[in-house]
């Protein structure tokens, strides 16, 4: 089946098996490989993306669900030739060691800021409690995405 997505601003028309998910289509369709695959059952969040708002598992989307639905990935947080906040906040607080959990960790603190500008440590918590990472770098990812949100003042939202 044929469809269109818009991808980080960019409509795509892709063919896809109905049995694909999201996470495919973006990786081996698009190339867009900064969205990661982990566990393929949404536990672990490597392959969070936001699809509008929202953080979502792209390995758990059906292809075709996001029609419609606006998809940002790790690579469309970039805005002319600058990195997202979140972004610098983690590469300033060496929020990454192994780095695969960081780009569903960034995606999910994106969509956490959206929401809610000033989080609380439950906030934070809560908005990452589905993504793992394995080396054990939470006191500093937390300290990324608080670095990140006092960064942002006023109506700019990251």
């Amino acid at each position: 089946m044929r469809i269109e997505i818009q991808v980080n601003g960019h409509r795509h028309t892709v063919d896809v098996d109905p049995s694909q998910t999201l996470l495919e289509v973006l990786r081996d369709e698009l190339g867009l490989t900064g969205t990661k695959y982990g566990c393929g059952e949404g536990r672990c969040g490597a392959c969070t993306v936001l699809m509008g708002s929202h953080a979502v598992a792209s390995c758990t989307i059906p292809a075709q669900s996001a029609v419609g639905a606006p998809i940002t990935t790790i690579e469309g947080l970039e805005h002319d030739g600058h990195l997202h906040p979140v972004q610098d906040a983690f590469i300033a607080e060496e929020a990454f060691q192994c780095a695969y959990c960081t780009s569903g960790m960034i995606m999910a603190s994106v969509a956490l800021l959206r929401a809610t500008p000033e989080p609380t440590a439950d906030d934070i918590a809560r908005a990452l409690e589905t993504n793992v990472c394995r080396c054990g770098t939470y006191p500093r990812i937390v300290a990324a995405v608080r670095r990140a949100a006092a960064s942002v003042s006023g109506d700019q939202r990251p």
